[in-house]
C-alpha cells in the first residue's frame, strides 16, 4: 500500500479518474498480480490484474509516469503480468485498451472484442427519484458479465449501491474528475432508467462519467436522453489464458455500465 500515493499521481498525470480508493481496492483484491516498476528510487510504471475466479482475469492501470515513457516499461510489466496469469491457469484475459496502448496489446496476442465508450455529463437539473436501498442482487451479475466478480462488487457496494429486486442493480463511487456510474446490470431499460435517476440524484451538481458498451443500444439511448455525450472510445480486447479454454459466455445486453476500465 505504500506505493498508492505515487500510483495515484501517475494516474492523475495521465488524466485518469481513479482515486486512491480504487488503488487500495485493486491491491486488496489482487496483491499478487498488481505490479510496479521502479526507476531512480521511485515508482515509474504500473500494471494490475484482477482474477474473477478461474475464468477471467482483467488487466488495468497500465500506466507509465510521463518522465519515464518510451523505455519499454509498459511492455516489460505486461509480459510479467501475462506470465503470472499463465502460471495461474486463468482461462481468459481481457482489458480495455486506449488508442495508445492497443498496438502493444495486439503485439502480445490480444484480439479486439468490441468497443467501450466513456460518456459524460456536466452537473444539471435532475428529476426527483426515490431513494433506492441496496439488497443483494448480484445473482444477476454472473450471466451478464460472464465471470464471478462477487469479491470486487462486495468492495464497491459500500461506496454507493442501489437495487431493484429481480430487475437490476447499480453502483457509484467518487472519482478524481467526476462521479462514476457503474457497474450497472439490468434486465430492462425501464429498471436502468430508475437506477440512473437514483445515481444522478446523488450527484445533482457534479460532473459524472458513464462507461458503456455501445453495442447495448438501449444504454446509448438512455445516455443521450439523460444529457450524456460521448467523450472517448476504447477497444475491449481478449486473449486466451490457457489452450482449449471454453468460451466465456456473457450477455452485453444486460450490462448497462461497466465497473471501470480497470475492473471490467
Amino acid at each position: 500500500m505504500a506505493d498508492v500515493p505515487a500510483a495515484t499521481r501517475i494516474a492523475h498525470a495521465a488524466g485518469w479518474n481513479q482515486t486512491e480508493t480504487d488503488w487500495r481496492i485493486l491491491l486488496r483484491l489482487a496483491p499478487e498480480t498488481c505490479f510496479g516498476l521502479e526507476c531512480d528510487g521511485g515508482l515509474a510504471a504500473t500494471t494490475t490484474a484482477v482474477c474473477h475466479g478461474r475464468m477471467l482475469a482483467w488487466i488495468g492501470m497500465v500506466l507509465t509516469d510521463p518522465a519515464h515513457r518510451r523505455r519499454g516499461y509498459a511492455r516489460r510489466l505486461m509480459e510479467h503480468t501475462l506470465a503470472a496469469l499463465t502460471h495461474s491457469q486463468v482461462a481468459w484475459i481481457k482489458l480495455d485498451a486506449t488508442e495508445m496502448g492497443a498496438p502493444l496489446y495486439r503485439a502480445l496476442g490480444f484480439q479486439e472484442e468490441c468497443s467501450v465508450e466513456r460518456w459524460g455529463r456536466a452537473g444539471g437539473d435532475v428529476q426527483p427519484a426515490r431513494d433506492l436501498s441496496w439488497t443483494d442482487q448480484l445473482g444477476l451479475d454472473l450471466p451478464a458479465f460472464g465471470a464471478d466478480r462477487a469479491p470486487l462488487l462486495a468492495m464497491l457496494a459500500p461506496l454507493g449501491a442501489a437495487a431493484l429486486a429481480g430487475q437490476g442493480y447499480a453502483m457509484t463511487r467518487p472519482g478524481a474528475k467526476a462521479a462514476y456510474f457503474g457497474p450497472c446490470v439490468s434486465r430492462s431499460p425501464e429498471a436502468t432508467q430508475e437506477l440512473l435517476r437514483w445515481f444522478l440524484g446523488r450527484h445533482p451538481h457534479a460532473p459524472v462519467y458513464w462507461d458503456l458498451l455501445p453495442g447495448n443500444v438501449e444504454a446509448v439511448r438512455l445516455a443521450r436522453a439523460c444529457g450524456f455525450e460521448p467523450q472517448r472510445r476504447l477497444v475491449r480486447m481478449v486473449k486466451a489464458g490457457r489452450p482449449g479454454a471454453a468460451p466465456l459466455a456473457h450477455d452485453d445486453s444486460q450490462v448497462f455500465a461497466i465497473a471501470g476500465f480497470e475492473y471490467g
